[in-house]
Formats: structure tokens, C-alpha cells, sequence
């Protein structure tokens, strides 16, 4: 039986989170709404909302066949998914592959250098504060994740690169880098939250090259609507073809 939809827990920038009659789950919907630079940008993308679910939804279910626990029930509508009500933890953990936004910035390095080893880096997650750059001594200082769970976020990290970037090169893409949200569940198990969409990761097109996430807006290259959808086509086809 499909639950209840009840009251807004909070909003997002790109998406709203809202209670159910179950109080295990809660359902995200997800917005048209687009931010950058910590929200000093604001715009909408056509259709975001109903891809990035759409996309999230196939690489969650995805993950799950290949043995990560996600937070991931079931897609209920283009816009709605039913998900495990999570503790999140407050370490946003990046997956670096090639060099491309900040770090490029922060350490003078070339875009586009690629990593003899993927670059995990951690961002404490607070929209106020910009989700600053942090190291794993502020992590256990400020007790936000134990020894034993960050060890456990970036082992599912790297194992979700692997899988991630093998499906986006049998598509055409490269999986540059990507940012990823883990929660405990109420027996207190680290799984994987949040989303996986072209908002939270470069996609870069093996043939050109270009960009076909979310730096289209922040860069003003244009084709922003046609970038989303373009992937969650490929996408959509790929996991036809091998289900």
C-alpha cells in the first residue's frame, strides 16, 4: 500500500522532504530548483526534478543488486521517492577520478589531471558555512562520524566509483567526480542517502569531451535541460538493455 504523504519535514535546494504515515519512511521529492556557489546562483532546469529522480532511482536500485545498502525504497511518482528515514551524517564524502572545481582552484591543479588514485576528500555539510573543506581529525573531534563509520563511507565510496564509472563508460561518459550523503538507519547501520543525480557529479562525453551535469548551469554553457535529459536517456536505455 502506497503511504500517506504527511507533513514537510524541512526544503532543500533542490529538494522537500516530508513525513509519511510510517515513521520509518519519508518521501523526497525533487525540484525544477537549481543553485550554485553555495546558492548565489538560482535558476530552474526543465524537468530536473522528475530526471534526477528518475536517475537516482535506477543507480540506487542499481547499487543495491550490487550489494551497497542505500536509504532507497521505491520510486512512487516522476517527482516522489519513498525512502528509509536516516540519521544523516553530517560528512559529505567526494570522490575525485580527475581534477575539476575546487580543487582545481584550491591547489593550482590543471583541469582535467587525472589521479593515479581516486582523491577522497570530506566537506563538513552545512549550507550556512558553505560546506567547508574538513580533514578526519575534525571529523572525530567533533564526533560526526566514528573511526569505524568513515571508514565504512569511504570503503562504499570507492566501491560505488568502481561501479558507477563502468556504467557511465558503457554510455559514453566519464565519472569525474562525484559527492555522496550516508545516514544511520534506526538499528544504527552507515548506508548510502540522499541522491545520486547530474547535480552531485561530473559527467564528462567521451567523444567532446563537454561537460553534461550541473557545470553547464554554473558555467552558462548552455543546453543545461538537454544535458540532464541526454543522460538519464542513456541511462534509461542501458538499464533496458541488461535487466
Amino acid at each position: 500500500m502506497k503511504p500517506k504523504r504527511q507533513n514537510q519535514i524541512r526544503e532543500g535546494k533542490s529538494k522537500i522532504l516530508f513525513s509519511t504515515d510510517s515513521s520509518d519512511q519519508i518521501i523526497q521529492y525533487f525540484k525544477d530548483d537549481a543553485t550554485a556557489f553555495n546558492a548565489l546562483k538560482k535558476g530552474t532546469i526543465k524537468n530536473k526534478g522528475t530526471i534526477n529522480n528518475q536517475v537516482s532511482s535506477a543507480l540506487f536500485q542499481y547499487l543495491e543488486k550490487k550489494g551497497v545498502n542505500t536509504h532507497f525504497l521505491n520510486q512512487l511518482s516522476d517527482r516522489e521517492m519513498l525512502v528509509k528515514k536516516v540519521n544523516i551524517i553530517p560528512v559529505e564524502v567526494v570522490v575525485r577520478n580527475r581534477a575539476a572545481g575546487s580543487i582545481c582552484k584550491r591547489l593550482a591543479i590543471e583541469k582535467g589531471t587525472v589521479f593515479t588514485t581516486p582523491l577522497v576528500e570530506y566537506f563538513y555539510k552545512s549550507d550556512a558555512l558553505g560546506d567547508p573543506l574538513i580533514a578526519e581529525t575534525h571529523i572525530f573531534q567533533f564526533q560526526w562520524a566514528t573511526k569505524e563509520e568513515l571508514s565504512q563511507m569511504v570503503e562504499q565510496s570507492l566501491r560505488i566509483n568502481e561501479l558507477l564509472k563502468s556504467v557511465f563508460l558503457d554510455i559514453g561518459l566519464e565519472l569525474i567526480d562525484f559527492k555522496l550523503e550516508f545516514g544511520r538507519d534506526k538499528q544504527g547501520k552507515v548506508i548510502l542517502a540522499d541522491e545520486f543525480t547530474a547535480d552531485g557529479c561530473r559527467l564528462w562525453d567521451l567523444k567532446t569531451q563537454e561537460p553534461m551535469d550541473k557545470d553547464r548551469f554554473r558555467q552558462d554553457l548552455g543546453g543545461v535541460d538537454e544535458a540532464y535529459f541526454e543522460v538519464s536517456q542513456r541511462l534509461q536505455n542501458y538499464f533496458e538493455a541488461t535487466s
